[in-house]
């Protein structure tokens, strides 16, 4: 379905993405488990763990802002990173009024994360 640009491998431990950081590449989990987080209050969070075949770092592209949570690989993961000119492409082919929709669900999905794990930590 994607092209991808390259492949990387982490070991136990080793964050991919660090939440609050820029960036506009999206990965998809070739093998291994990813868990997914967030400091709320100074305390971690787990927001969910992505398994092979998912995908993670798509509401950076969508939206441009700061990487909503942390990406930490389980064991020893390879992600591929999807090749940006061939998303670029592919999603500059959908109506701009389409586009503005999609960056409204990842926005909304942003601020439904953030409550839910604020209110995981209460």
């Amino acid at each position: 379905m994607f092209q991808i640009a390259s492949y990387e491998t982490y070991q136990d431990g080793q964050i991919i993405i660090e939440e609050g950081s820029y960036g506009d590449w999206i990965y998809q989990i070739d093998e291994g488990t990813i868990e997914i987080s967030k400091m709320i209050d100074g305390k971690k969070v787990v927001i969910d763990i992505l398994q092979e075949g998912e995908i993670l770092g798509e509401l950076a592209y969508i939206t441009k802002l700061p990487r909503t949570a942390t990406a930490t690989a389980v064991g020893r993961t390879v992600v591929g990173i999807i090749d940006r000119n061939f998303f670029d492409h592919e999603f500059n082919k959908i109506p701009a009024d389409f586009q503005k929709i999609f960056k409204a669900v990842a926005l909304r999905l942003k601020r439904t994360t953030e409550t839910i794990a604020k209110a995981k930590v209460s």
